[in-house]
């Protein structure tokens, strides 16, 4: 599944930590979702009129003291990365993503949505909502690998039991293997050998969920379709954890430029 928010945390932290420059962060980001614009804020005082673009935005942000961003990839019963209140994690949710802003004094949750006007222009709009002063929960990256690398073995085996696993068949993995020749690594510069080889596989593996979504229960009892959509819940959880953790494994010192 392709994250919007994902591209902005980790060339924000790239830029933060003073790895790249602004222009070049802002660049890389809208290369993969096209012009970024900041929507109006549904409550606070943030200093954003509508349609604010992305560099633009994050000057300001760096004014107030911006210091991080932090990824937030939320799903039914499982709110990873967010820390609330109800009208953010609502929003994140319906999006299946987000991201926390860390200000000075504040905290602010951005939430993406395509933004399409007329037939060939598509980008993001970030609609921001104030966010609970509190740290979200991020999995350790070490920790989070290894789940990761657990879940795939403990699903592997679950899916050995079904009769019809196509969706884990040679055919799937090719067209993973495709998306991932056309598509820009993950994560940005500056963050460790261990978070990109993490964000990698699970990018990977988040393809394979996507791609098998759609056979769950063909050809299944109801027993096998259980046990086969449980498997790609639980692989779906670890890799957003590993997500989480890849893209958090980076030490923004504060400073902009």
């Amino acid at each position: 599944m392709h994250h919007t928010s994902a591209p902005l945390v980790a060339w924000g932290n790239a830029w933060l930590s003073g790895h790249v420059g602004l222009d070049d962060a802002v660049d890389a980001v809208e290369r993969r979702s096209g012009p970024n614009l900041i929507g109006t804020v549904p409550a606070g005082d943030l200093p954003f009129d509508s349609g604010v673009p992305l560099r633009t935005a994050l000057v300001r942000l760096g004014g107030m003291g911006l210091s991080v961003f932090r990824l937030a990839l939320p799903a039914q019963g499982d709110p990873l990365g967010l820390v609330g209140p109800r009208e953010l994690n609502q929003a994140a949710l319906h999006a299946q993503e987000g991201v926390l802003v860390r200000l000075a004094d504040r905290q602010v949750g951005l939430v993406p949505a395509i933004d399409r006007r007329g037939s060939s222009y598509v980008g993001v709009s970030w609609t921001p909502y104030p966010a609970n002063d509190a740290l979200p929960q991020v999995p350790d990256l070490a920790e989070a690998e290894q789940r990761l690398r657990l879940t795939l073995l403990e699903v592997t085996r679950t899916l050995e039991g079904v009769d019809d696993i196509s969706g884990f068949t040679p055919g799937v993995h090719d067209r993973v293997g495709a998306l991932g020749e056309r598509e820009a690594p993950p994560l940005a510069s500056g963050y460790p050998p261990r978070a990109h080889r993490v964000a990698a596989q699970a990018t990977r593996l988040s393809r394979v969920v996507e791609l098998a979504e759609p056979d769950s229960g063909r050809g299944l009892t109801a027993q096998q379709a259980q046990a086969r959509t449980k498997a790609l819940r639980e692989l779906d959880m670890a890799v957003r954890r590993a997500q989480v953790a890849a893209h958090a494994a980076i030490a923004p010192r504060g400073t902009v430029r």
